[in-house]
């Protein structure tokens, strides 16, 4: 068993695509060589700034050979039919195929032995091919060739088996050679194994896998850290771009004016991220950002890196001055100030302005803090300053700074501090892995701010499809659903919808959508379909609780979650597991004979036709479940209800073993079938147990 070795070289790649590039690699050119026929024994794939690479093993020297088969029509079929198959088989007679018989008769089979191709032609194909048609996000071309790469291509090196797999692409030939680092390593580098490629590259300052890259810059910028008493704030993504920026990564240290630490952590830590990619430093003694930064550098400087260090303190210092200068500018004016003019901004063309949502918000933190317990005045108040830091210097420059500077600003002017809290929180939680929001107020708010939004993109139509969600309702909805259930917040989505969508009507007639916002109760319950799947409750489960006795959905998620609860835990007995069976039995007889009937089973009970004993039983056992089930419902308290249910399955066993529901008398068959009827009905009062598999 043999090796695959490919390497692409190209200029730099940039670091947001090399994950996704690497895996691309991997996939086409494994894809294509399992299509071929292989199963090679093990792969990996590899990025760095310049090159993305592969090794392939377990691959044999050359295709097993394979018979081909074509079915062709039956013995005796029209000349035209046979002369067809003939000919799309290749064949020059009849006598060249061979007849097989079938259970449908005998049919002329067309047979042809395939001698397997060499590996190393097939690879040059497969290579060529995926070269072509690479999926890079963006891709450009250079010269006069008609190839687009990300980045002008240098050098293709494909080894197979210790030999170099000959072919040309837009005049690039392949061959054994690759290149190490731009300013440290020396001549090419000649390697037909995929141990020597990663020893050599690594001779040639290259850290071939990007995830020794990533431990290396993170080890090495901690231990700089702890030399000075200090903490390196870790930043994943950060830490994953850089490593996609530097093919020999050298961390070092450098510093800036203490002055600058007047500043919000958050402002330092936006300049040194976004626009310098310089790790933050915070010092454990008091918690906040140091005077410090680690850069990882591209190269090991023979001075150490002092020259790099001061060109990195003085790049950082023009940056910070630009964020001292914004601060203090948006300070001279007030946050109301600043909000006056969120009514020249468009919040989304057909919604209006940022300042007419500031009203709405305003408007439905009325409805909503009561549920959440909030002070309604300081709701209002952080609504009508919540999108205020939009318009200041400091959140136009640095956009992820938004709600983050209304709170230091509004902390800064005195406002209360509930206020402060949740113009920050109001945007949370902001994806799965985000904190909810801290206090009733923000929660008030944070809720209010995504059912505007969501209210207002439904009404236009502007709703996700497929993985396109433009506006992130779907995130915006799960946040929803998330501050609910995990606060036990009870409101009406419906009512709650129609008020919100009343105050878009308020501003843009009364026909502002129109039928269009239907659909948004069904987008909720598809979204909490997902959150409880990840909480580990079965599909099947979640869709036997969320629909109301009419059929219609319900717009109560804690009560949804309350029955689930409930009715997991119940089928998770022996009792539930049989009462299960038992109902869908029911079920399943009721839907046959209506089905035969044409029209439902009566609902009415004749009591003076129960002629069986277990038809008696049956029918006492769900009136004792219908007088215990109906308080613990009105309490909901679906787990005492449940258990009521339960009691169910002995009779329920017994009816069905000694009682003949189609019975030769039509009113004994009725009324048979209407207790069945009530049994369903007073089941699905907590669940409908048709909806669970198994």
């Amino acid at each position: 068993m043999s090796e695959l070795l490919l390497e692409i070289f190209s200029e730099e790649i940039p670091a947001r695509m090399q994950d996704a590039a690497a895996a691309n690699l991997l996939k086409l050119v494994q894809g294509g060589l399992l299509e071929a026929g292989y199963a090679p024994s093990g792969s990996k794939a590899f990025a760095t700034p310049r090159r993305l690479s592969l090794v392939i093993t377990g691959l044999t020297a050359a295709q097993e050979d394979r018979v081909e088969e074509r079915k062709g029509p039956k013995v005796g079929a029209p000349e035209k039919a046979i002369a067809g198959f003939l000919k799309s088989a290749g064949l020059s007679s009849v006598d060249e195929a061979v007849i097989e018989e079938g259970p449908k008769g005998s049919f002329y089979v067309a047979r042809r032995e395939i001698k397997g191709r060499a590996t190393s032609e097939i690879i040059a194909e497969i290579v060529t091919e995926t070269i072509h048609k690479f999926p890079w996000p963006k891709a450009m071309r250079w010269g006069a060739g008609d190839l687009r790469w990300v980045r002008p291509l240098h050098s293709i090196l494909c080894c197979f088996d210790g030999e170099v797999v000959a072919f040309e692409i837009a005049g690039v030939k392949s061959g054994d050679i690759t290149y190490g680092h731009r300013f440290m390593a020396g001549d090419a580098i000649q390697v037909r194994s995929f141990e020597n490629y990663v020893a050599k590259l690594a001779h040639g300052k290259v850290i071939l896998d990007g995830a020794q890259r990533r431990e290396h810059i993170l080890g090495e910028a901690k231990a700089l850290c702890q030399v000075q008493g200090l903490e390196l704030v870790e930043d994943e993504g950060l830490l994953k771009e850089v490593a996609g920026l530097a093919e020999w990564p050298v961390p070092l240290m450098g510093s800036f004016d203490e002055k600058f630490l007047q500043l919000p952590d958050e402002v330092l830590i936006a300049s040194m991220r976004g626009h310098q990619k310089y790790f933050s430093v915070r010092d454990p003694k008091t918690g906040r950002l140091a005077n410090k930064f680690i850069i990882a550098a591209n190269m090991e400087a023979p001075d150490g890196g002092a020259a790099m260090r001061v060109g990195y303190e003085r790049v950082l210092t023009a940056r910070l001055s630009d964020g001292w200068f914004l601060y203090n500018q948006d300070l001279k004016t007030p946050l109301e100030d600043h909000a006056e003019k969120l009514r020249d901004v468009t919040f989304f063309e057909g919604l209006g302005s940022i300042g007419e949502k500031v009203e709405r918000l305003k408007s439905l933190a009325n409805d909503f803090s009561a549920p959440f317990g909030a002070d309604a005045v300081l709701v209002c108040r952080a609504a009508s300053l919540c999108k205020a830091d939009l318009v200041t210097g400091m959140v136009s420059e640095f956009p992820e700074l938004q709600g983050i500077m209304g709170r230091y600003y509004a902390e800064l002017q005195k406002e209360p501090a509930f206020v402060a809290t949740a113009i920050e929180e109001h945007y949370k939680p902001v994806g799965q892995s985000d904190g909810l929001p801290s206090t009733p107020e923000s929660s008030t708010l944070a809720l209010c701010e995504k059912f505007d939004s969501l209210v207002g993109f439904f009404a236009l139509a502007e709703v996700p499809t497929g993985s396109k969600d433009p506006f992130a309702l779907r995130r915006a909805a799960l946040g929803i659903i998330r501050i609910v259930l995990e606060n036990g917040i009870r409101i009406s989505i419906n009512k709650h919808l129609e008020g919100a969508l009343q105050l878009y009507r308020n501003q843009n007639g009364e026909k502002f959508g129109q039928g269009k916002t239907a659909s948004l109760l069904s987008f909720f319950h598809d979204r909490l379909k997902v959150y409880l799947r990840d909480k580990g409750y079965k599909q099947s489960h979640v869709d036997a609780v969320r629909m109301r006795v009419d059929g219609s959905l319900e717009d109560d998620l804690v009560l949804i979650v309350k029955k689930l609860e409930a009715l997991s835990e119940t089928l998770k007995t022996d009792e539930g597991t049989n009462l299960l069976a038992a109902y869908k039995r029911a079920g399943n007889i009721l839907k046959a004979e209506e089905k035969r009937d044409k029209k439902s089973a009566p609902t009415q009970i004749n009591a003076k036709l129960l002629k069986e004993a277990e038809e008696k039983a049956l029918m006492a056992a769900m009136e004792k479940v219908e007088a215990s089930a109906a308080p613990a419902l009105e309490q909901e308290d679906f787990t005492a209800a449940m258990a009521a249910l339960a009691t169910l399955r002995q009779p329920l066993d017994d009816f069905f073993e000694k009682v003949t529901v189609n019975d030769d008398d039509k009113d004994l068959r009725a009324n048979r079938l209407a207790l069945l009827k009530n049994i369903i009905m007073t089941c699905n009062r907590i669940a409908d147990l048709s909806k669970i598999e198994g």
